[in-house]
């Protein structure tokens, strides 16, 4: 019996050993993976450049704290901010660290307007992490469920609803940020529509609220650019990251820009892992290899590959509602509960996920080559046709 507290649905495998896109059990089963560690495994499994970096670091030194210096975190910081163009940046440890920062930020903002009761307007079937503060902010019942009192300061709308905004504007003066998802990962594969985007931007300018996207889960190049967001064109004042960003290893970080930028000084907050050598070191390589390798321009060739071969493949199948996505973030709606397939999918050696009950969620690496991709097309394909044949 395990002394494991009891807090995942684990499915009955392990693994031994990855390359590139494939992963092998302690069986020696081989399996497609078209999750990467849930958006994590930026450049798959045991990748050389991402390998070496890590084994030379942890010979120097792995981890100091965020009392000295760290010039590996200051490279990482300054990378970040050139790609997103952003001011500065704080390091953490995981998406929802990151987005506490963000939170405690936009409070911190609220404040310095003499706001005493700051809340910030999220989004239905959001999901921005497990913490109190970050659970409060996503729009998922069935996670809060139990852990109430919530934390208050939030005000929910329906994603893509700008009208809902504007009017929430006229009526709540205690409103200090908006955050959102650029694409919803845990919510269904969901994306805000360019123009939302853009009416939000201009929103927040009119009434002195600060733009907060969360791209844990979109961001670091899997829908084909840098960060989701600049798909609009648009700059938010305040950008988390986590997942991709390290490859593999845990490291998150909260961007900050313009009104945001200069809000947090010493005492206000803090991390003693985030950003220590190994964790930047872990994201400069993986930021390094995804330029050299061209892998942002991959991930949208291999995407749309993936997406046309379902699209043509299930053409005319009842019960497939929507193929969509950007980049390697995919998502195929059908119109019934499907969780069961992560576990016909395993016995044909491939890794995927069900998200929002009814969405199969791809996540492929960024390194997925298109015979991977036809693989994995061939595989889902008649694994999801049958699946609706026999209902």
């Amino acid at each position: 019996m395990s002394h494991l507290m009891n807090t995942y649905a684990r499915l009955p495998i392990a693994f031994s050993y990855g390359e590139g896109s494939w992963l092998t059990d302690t069986d020696g089963k081989c399996y497609l993976d078209a999750l990467s560690g849930i958006a994590v495994n930026t450049l798959g499994h045991n990748h050389p450049t991402l390998v070496a970096a890590i084994a030379a670091q942890a010979g120097r030194i792995l981890h100091s704290s965020n009392l000295y210096r760290v010039t590996q975190q200051e490279e990482l910081a300054d990378k970040l901010a050139a790609l997103a163009s952003m001011d500065e940046v704080f390091f953490c440890n995981s998406g929802c660290e990151a987005n506490e920062a963000a939170i405690k930020l936009a409070r911190l903002y609220g404040h310095r307007l003499g706001i005493d009761s700051p809340a910030i307007i999220v989004m239905e079937k959001a999901f921005h992490g497990r913490t109190m503060a970050t659970l409060s902010a996503t729009g998922n019942r069935k996670a809060q469920a139990g852990f109430e009192p919530l934390v208050s300061g939030f005000v929910r709308v329906r994603y893509n609803d700008i009208e809902a905004i504007k009017a929430i504007a006229n009526s709540n003066k205690n409103i200090v940020a908006v955050m959102l998802e650029i694409v919803q990962g845990e919510g269904g594969v969901n994306i805000a529509d360019i123009g939302f985007q853009r009416g939000l931007r201009a929103l927040c300018d009119d009434h002195d609220w600060l733009l907060i996207c969360d791209e844990v889960q979109c961001g670091t190049g899997r829908t084909g650019r840098w960060f989701a967001f600049q798909h609009s064109g648009i700059r938010p004042d305040v950008v988390t990251l986590a997942k991709g960003l390290g490859g593999g290893v845990p490291i998150g970080a909260c961007l900050a820009a313009g009104k945001a930028a200069g809000l947090f000084q010493p005492g206000n907050h803090g991390s003693t892992f985030g950003g220590n050598q190994l964790a930047a070191t872990a994201a400069l390589t993986t930021l390094g290899v995804i330029e050299k390798d061209r892998l942002i321009d991959n991930a949208l060739a291999v995407g749309q590959l993936i997406r046309d071969g379902l699209a043509l493949a299930l053409a005319g199948s009842k019960g497939v509602v929507d193929i969509r996505g950007q980049g390697l973030m995919i998502g195929i709606e059908l119109d019934r509960p499907c969780g069961e397939l992560v576990t016909r999918a395993l016995a044909i050696g491939l890794l995927i996920n069900v998200t929002a009950d009814k969405v199969v969620r791809l996540l492929p690496p960024l390194t997925f080559s298109a015979d991977e991709a036809r693989e994995l097309v061939a595989r889902l394909a008649r694994l999801i046709g049958d699946f609706l044949a026999a209902r």
